[in-house]
């Protein structure tokens, strides 16, 4: 009897495109050679790398997080609420990749990251205007967080753009109010760059949603959708701040926030408050 196992692919029969000159590949493709060259460690420890790579990632998929919602929102500009919801579950995967990444960084322990942290200087997640333009682009809008960014002037216009636009949760309650339900006037036209403020009117709206889901279906989809949203991006940052209580303790960060204690006040913020606040009074 032949032993069914082989230590190699046959690849005889297969009509493989060996030779790739002048044609597109695919390291060509996805720019592999410039994504491939961006790791420029300070030092020679080796969880530098580490450090570097979680942080690019990172950024990689807060880049399709904001290409996501982007379109998510357009969609909603349109009345179509289906489309937006695929791009919301799309968005909830991105955000399950960004929370195990803390449990890769965790690996590092206090002395792997002290051997370079002097070498980061003042850079800081801090700074990450992706990160900023999201938060602003969900609701988290607060105008003196944007100062960090005006040395940079595409990422001060990025991130500004995001501030004076309506946020998701603006644009939820623009089509609520299109669609009929009882918005106030006030929520629907206001100065996008301050702080939405929460309203009995708008949660008594959510209630209604909320007690007949069969005729309120696609509202209601799109309620939930925003719950788990917003409930992973609270678990990102509580992973973000277990990890740097992990790893560095309560040392200011060198961004010049506190750390771990400035972290843990974005734990109480809220993007979407009447759909929460809503879940008390049903």
């Amino acid at each position: 009897m032949s032993d069914k196992f082989s230590s190699r692919v046959d690849v005889s029969g297969e009509d493989i495109h060996w030779d790739l000159k002048d044609k597109m590949s695919y390291g060509g493709y996805l720019s592999l050679d410039t994504l491939l060259a961006s790791q420029n460690p300070l030092t020679d420890e080796h969880d530098e790398m580490l450090f570097i790579l979680i942080h690019q990632v990172g950024e990689l998929w807060m880049k399709l997080i904001l290409h996501e919602t982007a379109g998510a929102v357009a969609h909603l500009q349109q009345d179509e609420i289906g489309p937006a919801l695929k791009m919301f579950t799309r968005v909830a995967r991105i955000q399950e990749q960004l929370i195990a990444a803390w449990d890769v960084l965790s690996t590092m322990t206090p002395a792997d990251y002290l051997a370079f942290r002097d070498k980061l200087g003042q850079s800081s997640g801090f700074q990450s205007f992706q990160y900023r333009t999201i938060e602003f682009r969900l609701g988290n809008k607060n105008a003196e967080l944007a100062r960090v960014h005006k040395s940079n002037p595409p990422a001060w216009a990025m991130v500004n753009a995001a501030l004076e636009a309506p946020s998701l949760w603006d644009e939820t309650l623009m089509l609520l109010a299109r669609r009929g339900y009882a918005i106030p006037a006030d929520k629907t036209s206001r100065d996008w760059t301050q702080p939405y403020e929460a309203s009995a009117a708008v949660e008594d709206v959510w209630r209604e949603i909320y007690r007949d889901s069969k005729t309120h279906w696609e509202a209601y989809e799109l309620g939930e959708k925003l719950v788990d949203l917003e409930h992973k991006f609270q678990q990102w940052r509580f992973a973000h701040m277990k990890t740097v209580e992990r790893i560095i303790g309560y040392r200011r960060g060198t961004g010049g926030t506190s750390g771990v204690g400035y972290l843990v006040k974005a734990l109480d913020l809220r993007f979407f408050p009447e759909i929460w606040t809503v879940r008390t009074s049903l």
